[in-house]
C-alpha cells in the first residue's frame, strides 16, 4: 500500500520524542535527521525534503515548542502541519464554469491510466454531485483508448462522443461542446492523446484543445508507481501547458508515495483526485490533512464515515445493530454486513483509518485480505438457511459437509462457528453494561459496525 515504508518509518520516529516533558535541540536534530532519510526513501525531491526539514527544524526549536506543556506533542503537530502544507494544504476542488458545461482537458503519458481515469471522475460527478457528463474520445491516434472509452460509457451508462481515427482531434472537442450544450450536459471530459514521452507535436495538439474548447481545468493523469519520474512529467507538463491540477493513479499499490509529496512543491499545483483501485469507482478526492494524519499514524475518521454514509444502507444497518443488541443476530445477517463493509473498500485500508488501530495489541501482524473474507463467506453459504439461523443444530456431520463445500479446512469451520458464538455473548454483554448506565448517552459512528473485526 502507498506510504507503508514511509508511515511505519516515521511513527517510529515520532514515537520517541512523543512523551517528553522535554525537548533538546539535539533531539530535534536526530528526530530530522530520521525524518529526511525516511522521505528520501520514500522517493521525495531532495530539494523538497531540504525545505521540509528546514522548516520543521525552524518551528520545532522555537519557542511555541520550548515554552509547550507537552512539548513532545507539539513536534508531532508540526510535522503534521507541514506535511500537510507540503502536499497543498486543504481539498482544492474542481473549479466549476459560471454557465455550463464545465470543460474538463485530460492530459498525460500513455500508461498512465488517463483514459480510465476519465470515466472514473464522470462517475465520481455523477455519484456525488449528481451531475451529467459528457466523455469525449479525442484520441485519435490510439484505436484502443476510443474502444475503451466506449465501453466505459457503456458500463457508465453515460454518453460517449466520438468521430472515429480519420478525424481532427481539435475538430472532436469543438463538435462535443456544440452537443453538450445541446443535450444540457454538466461537464465534458475530453479525453486527449498521450506519448510514451513529452514531444512537441504532442503539445501543440494540446495547446490548440485548449485555445479552442477554453476548458476550466487541465487535469495532468500521472502514475504513482513512477515516483520521481511522475514529478519531471509533471514539471514538463505545466511549463508547456500550465496544468490546473494532478491525478494520481495507482495510490493503492506498491508505491512509496514521493509523488504525493513532490508534485505540489514542484509544480505549485494541486493534486485534485486520488486512484485508490482499479474499479470505477476507485477516485477520491485529495484531501492532504487526512492523508498527513494516515501517515503519521493518526487514522482518517472522516474519511471512513465517508465511505460508510456512501456504502452502507444506514436504515438497514440499524436494523443489523439491534439484532446485535439482542443476540438474533443470524448468520445470514453477518453475510450481510461483510457485503456492506467490502463494498467500502480493503479491510487493511478500512483500518489505517481508525486512529490507533495499527499500535493495537496483535493487530501489526495480522493481515485483512479480500481473499480471507471470501473464505469466511464461503463457509456461510456453505450451509443451510436453517444452520445459518441457528448455528447451535451444527454437529459432526454437518460441519464436515461445510468445510467440504467451502473447501475449507473443518477448523476453520470450527473457528468461524466459535467467534460468531464469542462476539454475539460479548455484544449482549456491552448492552447489558450500557443499560447499566443511567443518564449516560452512548456516543458511536452512525452506520459503522465492523462485527468481525
Amino acid at each position: 500500500m502507498a506510504f507503508e515504508g514511509l508511515a511505519d518509518r516515521l511513527q517510529s520516529t515520532i514515537q520517541k520524542i512523543k512523551g517528553k516533558g522535554k525537548v533538546t535541540e539535539q533531539d530535534v536534530k536526530e528526530m530530522t535527521r530520521e525524518v529526511r532519510l525516511a522521505l528520501l526513501e520514500a522517493d521525495v525531491n531532495f530539494k523538497v525534503v531540504k525545505q521540509f526539514i528546514a522548516k520543521v527544524k525552524e518551528r520545532a526549536v522555537g519557542e511555541e515548542v520550548m515554552e509547550s506543556l507537552t512539548p513532545g506533542q507539539q513536534v508531532i503537530k508540526i510535522v503534521k502541519e507541514e506535511l500537510t502544507s507540503l502536499m497543498g494544504g486543504e481539498e482544492s476542488k474542481i473549479n466549476s464554469a459560471d454557465k455550463p458545461p464545465t470543460v474538463i482537458m485530460m492530459v498525460g503519458l500513455q500508461g498512465a491510466g488517463k483514459t480510465t481515469t476519465t470515466g472514473k471522475l464522470a462517475n465520481l460527478l455523477r455519484k456525488k454531485y449528481n451531475k451529467k457528463p459528457l466523455l469525449v474520445a479525442a484520441d485519435v491516434y490510439r484505436p484502443a483508448a476510443i474502444d475503451q472509452l466506449q465501453t466505459l460509457g457503456k458500463q457508465l451508462n453515460m454518453p460517449v462522443y466520438s468521430e472515429g481515427t480519420e478525424a481532427n482531434p481539435v475538430d472532436i472537442a469543438n463538435h462535443a461542446m456544440k452537443q453538450a450544450k445541446d443535450d444540457h450536459l454538466d461537464y465534458v471530459l475530453v479525453d486527449t492523446a498521450g506519448r510514451l514521452h513529452v514531444d512537441n507535436d504532442l503539445m501543440d495538439e494540446l495547446k490548440q484543445i485548449e485555445q479552442n474548447v477554453k476548458p476550466d481545468e487541465i487535469f495532468l493523469v500521472v502514475d504513482a508507481m513512477t515516483g520521481q519520474d511522475a514529478v519531471n512529467v509533471a514539471e514538463s507538463f505545466n511549463e508547456q501547458l500550465n496544468i490546473s491540477g494532478v491525478i494520481l493513479t495507482k495510490l493503492d499499490g506498491d508505491t512509496r508515495g514521493g509523488a504525493a509529496l513532490s508534485i505540489r512543491a514542484v509544480t505549485d499545483k494541486p493534486i485534485k483526485f486520488v486512484g485508490m483501485g482499479e474499479k470505477l469507482d476507485q477516485l477520491e478526492s485529495f484531501h492532504p490533512e487526512r492523508m498527513a494524519s494516515r501517515i503519521l499514524g493518526m487514522g482518517d475518521v472522516l474519511s471512513l464515515i465517508e465511505k460508510a454514509q456512501e456504502n452502507v444502507d444506514e436504515k438497514r444497518a440499524k436494523e443489523l445493530e439491534e439484532k446485535m443488541r439482542s443476540a438474533s443476530f443470524t448468520f445470514e445477517d453477518f453475510l450481510e454486513q461483510m457485503g456492506q463493509v467490502k463494498k467500502m473498500g480493503p479491510l487493511d485500508e478500512l483500518l489505517d483509518m481508525i486512529p490507533g488501530a495499527n499500535k493495537m495489541k496483535g493487530m501489526k501482524n495480522l493481515e485483512f485480505s479480500d481473499k480471507q473474507i471470501g473464505h469466511v463467506e464461503a463457509i456461510i453459504q456453505s450451509m443451510t438457511p436453517q444452520e445459518r439461523m441457528e448455528p447451535s443444530i451444527m454437529n459432526a456431520s454437518r460441519k464436515k459437509r461445510i468445510a467440504k463445500g467451502s473447501g475449507r479446512p473443518i477448523s476453520e469451520v470450527n473457528r468461524l462457528l466459535k467467534q460468531f458464538e464469542e462476539m454475539k455473548k460479548m455484544m449482549k454483554q456491552m448492552t447489558n453494561m450500557q443499560q447499566g448506565k443511567r443518564g449516560k448517552k452512548n456516543k458511536k459512528m452512525k452506520g459503522l459496525n465492523f462485527p468481525f473485526m
